[in-house]
């Protein structure tokens, strides 16, 4: 059991995104490393620029919530705001960028908890990762083992949908490598234990966390980011909310792509290497 307590649901009036909006898989290998690919719909109202923004300073804004009921005039993580049940907070350590935002090499640490409202702490995350590539197509963060190598990699991609000239939302896509490549006893073991944690059946739960925590980025991040020349107080209440879009209809960005890179991930004897974690998107 888990010491950490989480603060009580957030409710901003959204309508969270169910996972059919979503194109998932998961792909075991026989040495029990296993693959994770999640495309995301269409983030529409939003720009890459406003998803890099979030990425590079989410760990140290809070924000002001003018009328959510429970939270009103109450300053909180923006953590918080990025998903309404299940996060906790994040932190960055180590070498930071300018006004300590994130950059590969740094350090985060993360707290959460899949789908709380209906699993409690089953599925916890208590975890310092390193960052391995923050940039403005993308982020990646995860662990390594001295000999080993990467056991853990999480890689997102992102990058503007054009339409006739003009950026109509955002591609976002999902792809995590756990577990060690090699197989042999160790890391046969080594992968063993992280499934114990970090297996199949967490992902199966990360997957509905996962489309609510990038599916509301149409509702608080566009006033968010109109707010970025003084961080100190930003602020949100229910009607900035730019467009109360109905998700119900809603697919995957990119079928074509997803099912490329599950069939990569289902061939390859490399999976951190075909991940390509600490390179340029390929959207």
């Amino acid at each position: 059991m888990t010491e950490l307590t989480m603060p009580p649901a957030r409710d901003f009036g959204w309508a969270p995104k169910p996972t059919e909006s979503s194109h998932f898989a998961i792909h075991e290998r026989p040495n029990g490393q296993f693959c994770v690919v999640l495309n995301h719909a269409l983030l529409r109202g939003c720009t890459a620029d406003m998803i890099q923004w979030w990425f590079l300073h989410f760990p140290n804004l809070s924000v002001k919530l003018i009328d959510s009921p429970g939270y009103e005039g109450k300053i909180i993580p923006a953590y918080l705001l990025w998903h309404p049940i299940d996060h906790l907070n994040a932190t960055l350590s180590g070498v930071l960028g300018p006004d300590r935002t994130s950059r590969a090499g740094a350090s985060i640490h993360i707290r959460e908890a899949m789908q709380y409202d209906k699993f409690g702490w089953k599925y916890p995350v208590d975890a310092k990762l390193k960052l391995f590539y923050v940039a403005s197509d993308g982020w990646a963060m995860g662990k390594s083992l001295p000999l080993i190598g990467p056991v853990m990699i999480l890689r997102i991609h992102f990058k503007d949908v054009m339409q006739d000239g003009r950026a109509i939302g955002v591609h976002y896509h999902y792809e995590v490598v756990i577990g060690a490549t090699a197989d042999n006893m160790l890391t046969r073991l080594i992968n063993k234990r992280l499934c114990a944690k970090f297996g199949p059946e967490f992902f199966d739960a990360w997957h509905r966390h996962n489309v609510i925590e990038v599916g509301v980025f149409e509702n608080f991040l566009p006033p968010l980011f109109d707010q970025n020349a003084d961080l100190t107080t930003l602020s949100y209440q229910r009607d900035m909310d730019p467009k109360p879009f109905s998700p119900s209809e809603q697919k995957g960005c990119d079928l074509a792509l997803f099912e490329r890179r599950l069939g990569g991930f289902r061939k390859t004897n490399d999976p951190f290497a075909f991940q390509q974690a600490d390179q340029p998107t390929f959207l």
